[in-house]
């Protein structure tokens, strides 16, 4: 019961779609359109049973410094020269001094988690939040990471798709206006937003707040319905005898699924990027209308409202832009404006989503591709740590209040219940009702899989 399909193949649209239907038992293909345009479901369910509805994965890019946030430390080993062999792309021998960590952490909620005065109001929600601690991944550069951290796999030998992607591709819309799979906020890298090897359509749809969601999505002079209609419906007609030849091209279908969907976002979009129906009291929970909590605020108020419109992955990215504005090298005081950018919203949507009853069908991520060291490059400021960091999750079955792993005294290595970076896009598919181990597609000939062939999920985490 694999997704496999030739990514390659040389069938025939309508052949392609008449296999999927006939001989991939157990999967979920979606966002399949036939001619006449009609919406086709998946053609089976998924292989588990799916606990939650959407994802929503906020993406701190740059580097989070785990030991500042939700990771604290015994304060005796500052100034103490550790060894760092093997660090980055230096594996020569070296030590370095553990620098001070200037935060005080508080015992939050019935848990008593630990959580950094950087989040106070994370740290309000905490019992419905399950702190991984004992993350990992390989790469200890930024763009190398972040392609780890969005595939699941290293380097580029093959475009593998995101994560999102794939959610995309196995389960397809539940919303037939809307994506399957969002994101909103600049990102690190393009590698974020790609589908692959799996197709161009399968890729991210740019959102943003504000009355024009989607850029370019409307014609330069609005025109009424019935003729944006006729106008459509002549187009496919050209249309049909080149699609039927060029089917397969990914980025020419690709194109075509843009403009069909563009088309009926159109309707959709602007009315879920309306906040005009949202009460005073809710926009104040996500900090919107106040000066550092607002554009952030904004963007997850919308992801809700997605959420709500059943579109299965949002992606938010914080930060994003070259090397990222999480990444202190030169101060960990840099952290701070983005903390309290991000602390206010990401409360109010967890309170927003509980308060809906939402939570429970929505799971929220929250990580970065990698953590920071216990030491300095002779700054104040903390370096890349690939070997040890936070996430954390909420909602959608997770086991709020807990503590999963551990990284050593000085929260330079994952020591307890390490938990690589595929494991956590194994636990997502998980709750999707996909299961990772089952998940593969052929391209040129050779089967290949999302994550790692050895990630599993999270179980000490899941309800």
């Amino acid at each position: 019961m694999s997704v496999t399909q030739s990514v390659a193949s040389p069938l025939s649209r309508r052949d392609f779609i008449a296999g999927a239907v006939t001989g991939l038992a157990g999967t979920a293909l979606g966002n399949l359109w036939a001619e006449d345009q009609s919406f086709l479901r998946p053609s089976a369910l998924p292989a588990l049973p799916a606990k939650i509805r959407s994802v929503i994965y906020l993406f701190m890019c740059g580097g989070v410094s785990h030991i500042d946030t939700f990771d604290p430390k015994d304060r005796r080993w500052e100034g103490t020269f550790i060894d760092a062999i093997g660090f980055g792309d230096n594996l020569a021998a070296m030590k370095r001094p553990v620098i001070p960590c200037r935060r005080v952490f508080t015992r939050y909620g019935q848990s008593g988690t630990p959580v950094s005065d950087w989040f106070p109001h994370v740290g309000k929600m905490v019992d419905d939040i399950a702190v991984v601690r004992s993350m990992y991944c390989r790469e200890s550069n930024h763009f190398p990471a972040v392609i780890e951290t969005a595939t699941g796999h290293r380097g580029r030998l093959l475009e593998n798709p995101t994560l999102g992607s794939w959610v995309n591709y196995a389960l397809g819309s539940a919303n037939r206006n809307l994506p399957t799979f969002v994101n909103l906020g600049r990102p690190t890298s393009p590698v974020q937003l790609t589908g692959g090897y799996l197709g161009a359509q399968y890729s991210a749809t740019p959102f943003q707040s504000g009355a024009t969601p989607i850029p370019n999505l409307y014609p330069p002079n609005p025109i009424q319905r019935s003729e944006q209609s006729r106008r459509l419906d002549a187009l496919l007609d050209l249309n049909r005898d080149f699609r039927a030849q060029y089917e397969l091209e990914s980025a020419i279908a690709a194109r075509r699924h843009a403009y069909e969907l563009a088309a009926r976002m159109q309707l959709s979009a602007p009315e879920a990027v309306d906040f005009s129906d949202e009460p005073k009291h809710v926009m104040a929970m996500y900090g919107i209308d106040q000066k550092e909590t607002d554009s952030f605020g904004r963007q997850l108020l919308l992801a809700r409202r997605l959420a709500e419109r059943d579109v299965r992955f949002i992606q938010v990215c914080h930060g994003g832009g070259g090397n990222g504005r999480w990444d202190s090298h030169s101060d960990m005081k840099s952290h701070a404006p983005l903390c309290r950018e991000t602390d206010l919203p990401i409360a109010g949507l967890l309170r927003d989503l509980k308060n809906r009853g939402m939570l429970d069908s929505t799971l929220v991520v929250w990580t970065s591709e990698f953590g920071r060291t216990p030491w300095s490059q002779n700054t104040t400021g903390r370096d890349h740590n690939p070997k040890g960091f936070t996430s954390w999750l909420a909602g959608g079955g997770v086991r709020g209040g807990t503590v999963y792993g551990a990284t050593d005294d000085v929260g330079y290595e994952a020591v307890q219940q390490r938990t690589y970076i595929a494991d956590l896009q194994a636990t997502i598919l998980h709750q999707l009702g996909l299961d990772a181990e089952k998940m593969e597609v052929e391209v040129n000939g050779r089967p290949v899989r999302l994550v790692d062939r050895f990630a599993d999920p999270i179980y000490g985490i899941l309800s």
